[in-house]
């Protein structure tokens, strides 16, 4: 029988049982986590598809976790949620809360009335606000209440988190859409990035699809009209789960584990080589106290 803390166990388990046997669950949570910018940019177009995105979500009954912004695109679909009535998480670690949030990196301008109307503070007493020690802790509280991923344009900190979802849609963590509203062309060169991955030979040809890319009309002229919003959620609707081929890791017997992706193991069932490692990780963590310790003795 699989024993997940035996490391040989599951290499020999991985080995006879096929991709699709241990594939994990879709989630049954309706909150859709959106990734994106805490500024506003400098295109129209890319305020309104927040603030379409903001109105589908609460149209559909499903609630929004975000990254706890009041600044930027992340005010925006925060703000039009609340507007139609929906139900908000807003996670944030407590340093950048402490400083007062996070700022527009590029002095981004409202463009619209309408936009303005959902960056009023006194919306933001409706928000749920979850303070959590670090940005990698806002990562998981994110990931595990959200049954689905959608990507407004965003710098580092929203590439980062996508590719991290993304990432984990392909090794078995999850099993969950992840959606890129690709407004203007946006999100393009990621797409053309990932598909010269598979070029090269990085990343399995049936992997392209592990994220879905929204790109709208073809005219660029009929972006700010287009409801990105409801393409969203039609996206994350049409979401195949059942083809979705990942990496044969059994993490916990089939169960989303996106509220643990760095799980430690019991290392009591660990021997060998792993019980070695484990015991210097102990080690180290000894001798950096009695370092410090010494330090303010001195």
């Amino acid at each position: 029988m699989h024993n997940p803390s035996n490391p040989k166990s599951l290499a020999r388990t991985s080995k006879i049982l096929p991709e699709q046997s241990i594939m994990v669950a879709p989630s049954n949570s309706s909150a859709v986590a959106v990734y994106c910018a805490a500024s506003l940019g400098k295109q129209n177009a890319f305020q309104l598809a927040a603030l379409s995105l903001g109105h589908a979500l609460a149209e559909a009954n499903r609630p929004l976790v975000y990254g706890g912004g009041n600044m930027g695109l992340m005010g925006i679909v925060s703000g039009a949620v609340i507007e139609e009535g929906g139900q908000v998480t807003g996670i944030i670690p407590y340093a950048i809360q402490a400083a007062g949030g996070e700022k527009d990196k590029g002095n981004g301008v409202v463009k619209t009335e309408s936009v303005a109307g959902v960056l009023n503070e006194d919306r933001r007493r409706h928000i749920e606000t979850i303070v959590v020690d670090s940005m990698h802790e806002r990562k998981i509280e994110m990931a595990k209440r959200a049954g689905a991923f959608v990507g407004l344009p965003g710098g580092y900190g929203t590439f980062e988190e996508i590719l991290e979802v993304i990432a984990w849609n392909q090794i078995n963590i999850h099993n969950k859409p992840v959606i890129l509203l690709n407004v203007l062309s946006y999100y393009s060169p990621l797409r053309d990035l990932i598909r010269n991955g598979v070029r090269e030979g990085f990343i399995q040809p049936h992997n392209e699809k592990l994220c879905v890319f929204v790109d709208g009309p073809k005219d660029h002229k009929d972006h700010e009209s287009f409801n990105w919003g409801q393409a969203a959620i039609d996206a994350i609707a049409a979401w195949q789960y059942d083809q979705i081929r990942s990496l044969p890791f059994h993490w916990t017997k089939d169960t989303d584990t996106s509220a643990k992706p760095n799980g430690k193991p019991d290392i009591k069932g660990i021997s060998g080589m792993f019980s070695g490692l484990y015991g210097l990780k102990w080690t180290n963590a000894w001798l950096k106290r009695v370092w410090h310790a010494c330090f303010r003795s001195c």
